[in-house]
């Protein structure tokens, strides 16, 4: 592929993600309000709605880079764009019918978790393929922060849509979204599907290769499991935070979406900052500051009453998700740069499996824990939860570097992170 093809390519690849994720930012407040004021869902509902938009990590999160390795990858994800629309649309028929249920929109979040997963993994995949390593930084940079620009531009678009045409009308806008990211990806070189040959190693033993690299390897072992605690914290806000915002907070239906966009403006503003803070505080430093503005952002979020609880949410959500995207972007380029291409699909399945695993999970604790102790006080205990994310750092060899190391692992490198015996 030529440089021009790649640029090309890439650019195409672009547009496709912008489109799907301002369609998907509409979603994240639609769905939730959908629970809140049409179906009167509770904080238990509110948080099994949550984990089954990410379940679909833990059920099929593995076997996802064997399965991206042997299917051909625009094909797929074309059909899985048209697959999540069809899905989306179904949701408004039945309102329009009088026949929406809380488990029709169960079922769908279900639906869209599972071609979530296989879609994620191709286009993590796709990226390293039409772009030099040395520019990966600053492409995987220019990803978040598009997707921080869908994250503050869509819910706050998402609240005037709901407050304009309702929770549910507003669903068709991600449904189109999901049509035009097809339409775009439809023109890029597809990738065909692996021959099969009687050496090649099934699918548990790819699964487990991809597994071992991940676990033992110094860096992202620990990285991931960093994640993970983060992303259990992201659960568990997912979970509560509209309800929070209406019950608790009692901010209006329109002034929802608002205060949610304020995490599109901290994942902004964070993946501006990731390349030039790479440089001067170095990329294994940069991971640990990430987790621990996170930590300690996520404690002023739940804080206040009136409409100082809704600055003090706004405040929080920016610095948290600025965190989480400077931790996300410098780890996330640091595997598809340090990992062999052979085996970079099964890394991020792995990586994706247990991190977004931890959603669905602390998605469906914090609706126990909310209906228990209410929103605020599960929305300070799993503040507290967050701050094993950096110490699971510090404890382990990242300590003591300031930058990640920059090349491919080697054969023999790859032997060292297999378990003995």
């Amino acid at each position: 592929m030529t440089t021009r093809d790649e640029s090309r390519a890439f650019w195409t690849y672009w547009a496709a993600s912008a489109t799907s994720s301002l369609g998907s930012a509409f979603t994240a407040i639609a769905l939730p309000l959908t629970a809140v004021l049409i179906l009167d869902a509770t904080p238990f509902e509110m948080g099994v709605v949550a984990a089954a938009g990410y379940v679909a990590w833990i059920v099929i999160g593995l076997p996802a880079g064997p399965i991206v390795q042997r299917l051909p990858l625009r094909a797929t994800q074309v059909a899985i764009d048209l697959a999540r629309a069809g899905a989306i649309a179904t949701l408004p028929i039945a309102w329009w019918l009088d026949a929406l249920t809380l488990a029709h929109v169960v079922a769908v979040a279900l639906v869209i978790s599972f071609a979530n997963v296989i879609f994620d993994v191709a286009n993590f995949t796709f990226l390293p393929r039409v772009v030099p390593k040395e520019q990966l930084q600053s492409r995987n940079s220019l990803m978040s922060g598009t997707q921080a620009a869908s994250q503050l531009g869509g819910p706050s678009l998402g609240g005037l849509a709901v407050q304009l045409l309702g929770a549910v009308p507003t669903l068709l806008i991600d449904a189109a979204s999901y049509v035009a990211s097809a339409v775009l990806l439809r023109t890029l070189p597809d990738r065909e599907p692996e021959a099969e040959s009687d050496d090649r190693p099934g699918m548990r033993a790819m699964i487990r290769e991809g597994w071992d690299f991940v676990v033992h390897h110094p860096i992202m072992g620990p990285c991931m499991w960093s994640a993970t605690a983060i992303n259990f914290t992201c659960g568990g806000q997912v979970a509560l935070f509209a309800y929070y915002l209406v019950h608790v907070a009692d901010a209006p239906s329109g002034l929802v979406g608002f205060l949610l966009a304020a995490e599109g403006v901290g994942s902004l503003v964070g993946a501006a900052l990731v390349p030039a803070a790479v440089r001067v505080v170095g990329s294994a430093r940069l991971c640990v500051v990430g987790g621990l503005v996170s930590a300690a952002a996520a404690f002023v979020i739940p804080v206040g009453s009136g409409w100082g609880a809704w600055v003090a949410f706004a405040l929080g959500n920016i610095v948290f998700a600025g965190g989480v995207v400077v931790f996300s972007t410098t780890t996330r380029t640091y595997r598809q740069i340090a990992t062999p291409p052979d085996l970079l699909s099964r890394v991020m399945a792995t990586v994706r499996f247990v991190s977004w695993g931890a959603i669905p999970v602390g998605g469906l604790v914090a609706g126990a824990l909310g209906g228990w102790l209410g929103a605020r006080t599960a929305l300070f205990v799993f503040a507290a939860l967050t701050l094993l994310s950096p110490l699971i750092l510090m404890a382990g060899p990242i300590r003591h570097l300031r930058d990640f190391p920059d090349q491919v692992a080697t054969e023999r490198e790859r032997e060292v992170s297999r378990p003995r015996g």
